[in-house]
């Protein structure tokens, strides 16, 4: 199999699957369906994702729980509902008895762009104007993006929510998005437990990083900065402790848990640069009380514009923190990003993207490079690094991003097994430039220029490079042969800018 990659640059056609023109999930029509209902003055009521336990899913609930629970719509629990009260906010968030922290930081990154919660959430939608208990979100999900319509019945016990709720009474927009992920999760049980990069992505299509924390690695200050300065979203995880998830440390950072970065910057302390972190919790609550915490006497080292201008103390589940101490307690973070531009603080027209879609089959599966005599059966992509110019080549370093991500085999997302998967990135030899495909020999006398790591347990793999100018072959693999599954490679070239 080969494409080249070069020939089929992604150009925002106006095709299904694009942010103009959303795939309808499950074939549901939301202009149709609302349409109909309010036309019949009555209230939706979503069959393919009923008010009923199988939408809460299996182990979520105890049986004494499941059974007090009670699907009830926003127009009965307050008087005056709204989807969005003035506009939205990292703080209108209160984790509910659902483990998708991850889900959460990520909706708290987001809240910081309108023009990604305008795609996400779309507008004129409302409890009063032609009101008919439907509603619609959308996402980036494995190469396209979807629309996805619910009904507003949410799960309560004793008139509350279950789940994430709003911290002002009267808005809804954060409970009503959770269950349309959950929907096209499989169920709110499916969404425990996950990565805080995996929703960025599935809010936005972008390109997304993780930067692992240790203490023998150098602090990934400099890209943080430069990835805030592109508007990148990010998150982060805390490290996991000898003691279960969600504990909390006499410190305040709750172990394994997933927090939202919500700003970057350096202050002046005592005439001396200090580098700090903001970060929040999706609890709404529960914050860091080490150095440059709300109550920590460090603040009076600043200068008082800075205090009054950064300092907020309140209970809020936000908090600040120095890079060292956050390298100290974190693991690892997430950066995503509409182009990776961040990456050499480059324009974002420098960089071209291409997104591919293939599939191993048994005859397609050779396996890693451990398997010498399969390895050249696996899908080839043919690509092009070009020549820079001149400034372009001495301002940066990378050139090269891939992602490759797994397509599920089922929509329930905790039944998806994700296969161990990686690719290899060869140089393509001169004489065989003009070849469809490279043939075994190919692969046995020559190695990889670069090589992804082997991933299990995750749906991508990305990794970025820089690479000399010239003709390469990506080759996608499984960790072993015969192995059947769906994937999409997207790279992202840097290119010459068009003047």
């Amino acid at each position: 199999m080969m494409l080249h990659l070069v020939e089929d640059e992604l150009d925002g056609r106006d095709t299904v699957g694009t942010p103009s023109n959303p795939q309808k999930f499950l074939d549901q029509d939301y202009e149709e369906l609302r349409r109909d209902f309010v036309k019949n003055k009555a209230r939706f009521v979503d069959e393919t994702f009923p008010p009923n336990e199988s939408s809460i899913g299996p182990n979520l609930l105890h049986d004494d729980a499941m059974a007090r629970v009670e699907w009830i719509r926003p127009t009965k629990m307050v008087e005056d509902p709204y989807l969005i009260v003035e506009r939205e906010s990292r703080f209108d968030l209160a984790q509910g008895d659902l483990g998708d922290c991850w889900f959460l930081a990520a909706i708290g990154a987001i809240t910081f762009q309108k023009d990604i919660m305008v795609e996400i959430i779309p507008e004129n939608q409302s409890f009063s104007q032609d009101y008919a208990g439907i509603f619609h979100f959308r996402f980036w999900r494995f190469g396209k993006w979807v629309d996805v319509v619910i009904d507003d019945k949410l799960p309560t016990i004793d008139g509350k929510l279950i789940f994430v709720h709003c911290k002002t009474r009267n808005e809804f927009w954060p409970a009503l998005l959770e269950k349309a992920y959950a929907k096209v999760c499989g169920s709110y049980a499916d969404l425990r437990g996950g990565l805080v990069s995996e929703a960025l992505r599935d809010f936005t299509a972008g390109v997304f990083i993780t930067l692992t924390l240790e203490a023998d690695r150098p602090e990934p200050w400099g890209l943080m900065r430069q990835a805030a300065q592109h508007r990148s979203l990010m998150g982060c995880g805390s490290l996991h402790g000898a003691t279960s998830a969600n504990t909390e440390l006499p410190n305040g950072i709750v172990e394994g848990h997933a927090y939202t970065i919500t700003d970057i910057l350096s202050v002046l302390s005592n005439g001396e640069s200090v580098k700090l972190v903001r970060l929040l919790n999706p609890w709404g609550q529960k914050e860091w009380n080490g150095n440059w915490s709300d109550g920590s006497p460090l603040w009076k080292t600043v200068s008082a514009e800075d205090r009054t201008k950064l300092l907020q103390s309140k209970d809020d589940g936000e908090f600040w923190m120095s890079m060292e101490d956050f390298c100290r307690s974190f693991s690892q973070v997430d950066i995503c990003c509409r182009t990776p531009a961040f990456l050499d603080n480059s324009s974002e027209n420098s960089w071209t993207s291409v997104m591919c879609k293939g599939r191993w089959e048994k005859e397609t599966a050779g396996g890693s490079r451990d398997y010498k005599q399969t390895f050249w059966m696996n899908p080839q992509y043919r690509m092009k690094v070009p020549d820079l110019d001149e400034n372009q080549a001495e301002s940066q370093g990378l050139n090269l991003l891939v992602s490759l991500m797994q397509k599920p085999n089922s929509r329930n997302r905790n039944l998806v097994q994700n296969l161990p998967i990686g690719f290899s990135v060869f140089m393509v030899p001169p004489e065989l430039k003009d070849q469809n495909t490279l043939p075994a020999s190919s692969f046995t006398t020559s190695s990889p220029v670069v090589e992804s790591s082997l991933t299990s347990g995750t749906r991508e793999v990305v990794e970025f490079f820089r690479l000399r100018p010239g003709q390469y072959l990506i080759v996608p693999f499984t960790a072993k042969p015969n192995l059947t599954a769906s994937f999409i490679l997207t790279v992202h070239i840097k290119c010459k800018i068009q003047r």
